[in-house]
């Protein structure tokens, strides 16, 4: 596989994922918002923006803070890179580039993602917003079950590892900015705000039903950090990140002989990560674990575009 093409692959993989975990973003903001027995306003945008990495951006911009303007910069707003319009559309780019090794399904449900967003101008209020979301989630899962659908080969697997990788910075980013940046000044914890911007969070990562499965004590910011943070048994876990990009990486390694740097990474995080846990992380630092966790996920992403010589 030519290492342009095996580049593609993987940013295939990392672009949709972002669009998907974008739209999730702002669906669960915007129920926020609206639901919330107390308003969440200007902290729970700007939590979105710190999440995906656009707060400077969207401040350079100059807009005032409050849904209309960061739910029509996080997804119709072509003009910076963390748009949900601008994921699709690099994602749609890839694709083309690899067009013959994807199926006709996910081919037609990149391109259906990416074709919401032509010729839109405006979000249209919030329950628009929500029926966009919405479809853009709907497009992006039908491109991970097609993928499942196709031949098992290299193709398959670097995408799957890009969407690997981007997924565990995104629910990093997720619990460190919620811990430390999102509860507003003079709010409790434990009270109704901090209860609900937890509750998002579950929300954003498709984990209530999975919450309430595994603890029977109510809502505890301690527990909703454990699901997301050690439990393999959720797709979108760290935990569960850290051990499909070994065996993602383990299964390219017999497929094509490359095997180094990456392999090596992936499995002492893997070690470390089985041996953490929740309660000794909380204790000794949260955002120090995190912050040291999406580093090392950079670095994984940079050992694996070497090692597949996608630079």
């Amino acid at each position: 596989m030519l290492s342009r093409t095996a580049a593609a692959l993987y940013w295939l993989g990392r672009y949709v994922e972002r669009a998907d975990f974008i739209a999730r973003l702002v669906e669960a903001t915007i129920r926020l918002d609206a639901l919330s027995a107390r308003p969440a306003g200007e902290a729970a945008w700007q939590s979105a923006l710190a999440v995906s990495y656009n707060d400077e951006a969207f401040a350079a911009t100059g807009a005032n803070l409050n849904q209309t303007n960061v739910a029509c910069f996080l997804t119709l707003d072509a003009s910076h890179p963390g748009s949900i319009v601008r994921c699709l559309e690099t994602a749609r780019n890839n694709a083309r580039a690899v067009r013959t090794a994807l199926t006709r399904e996910a081919w037609t449900a990149i391109n259906r993602a990416w074709w919401l967003f032509q010729n839109r101008a405006s979000t249209g209020g919030a329950t628009a917003t929500l029926n966009l979301v919405e479809q853009v989630k709907g497009e992006t899962r039908g491109f991970e079950g097609a993928i499942h659908r196709m031949m098992r080969n290299e193709a398959t697997l670097l995408i799957q590892l890009g969407a690997a990788v981007e997924r565990a910075d995104n629910t990093a980013r997720l619990v460190d900015v919620k811990y430390h940046l999102l509860l507003p000044e003079g709010e409790s914890v434990g009270g109704v705000v901090d209860r609900d911007q937890w509750t998002t969070i579950l929300q954003t990562v498709s984990a209530v039903t999975a919450y309430r499965w595994l603890y029977s004590e109510g809502l505890q910011p301690a527990n909703v950090i454990d699901l997301l943070v050690s439990h393999p048994e959720l797709p979108r876990s760290l935990a569960a990140c850290v051990e499909e990009s070994v065996a993602l990486l383990n299964q390219l390694a017999r497929r094509t002989g490359l095997q180094g740097e990456a392999d090596r990474m992936a499995r002492a995080r893997m070690a470390r990560t089985q041996k953490t846990h929740t309660a000794d992380v909380i204790v000794s630092g949260l955002h120090e674990h995190l912050a040291a966790f999406i580093q090392e996920n950079a670095m994984l992403d940079a050992a694996i575009a070497r090692q597949f010589r996608f630079i």
